[in-house]
């Protein structure tokens, strides 16, 4: 998985818990499910999931605006909303970057 160009999906995140840890293809695949929906879940009900070292997942809500159609130039209104968003630990944050956390 340390590859750029490739995406990590629930199935290679099973494998990788198949590997890793020893459980069976069987039940690997269902903790990465349990743990994507409990994540889910809380997420859902409006909760925040901070997860040490690597970042925290919140919704935000967004009010309603005015945007602008760029081809006509008409406003139109744009509905409030909910957006998930993700901020990435210092920690992650170091390691994308490539500094050791016992450079600091």
């Amino acid at each position: 998985m340390a590859d750029s160009s490739t995406t990590v999906t629930r199935a290679s995140l099973s494998e990788s818990v198949y590997h890793q840890v020893g459980l069976s293809r069987n039940e690997s695949s269902s903790l990465v499910e349990s743990v994507l929906d409990e994540i889910s879940d809380a997420l859902v009900r409006g909760e925040t999931v901070k997860i040490s070292s690597f970042g925290t997942f919140s919704v935000r809500e967004k009010g309603e605006r005015i945007g602008r159609n760029p081809k006509t130039g008409e406003e139109v209104p744009i509905s409030p909303r909910k957006v998930l968003v993700f901020r990435a630990s210092h920690v992650l944050k170091d390691r994308i970057n490539g500094i050791d956390a016992d450079d600091e």
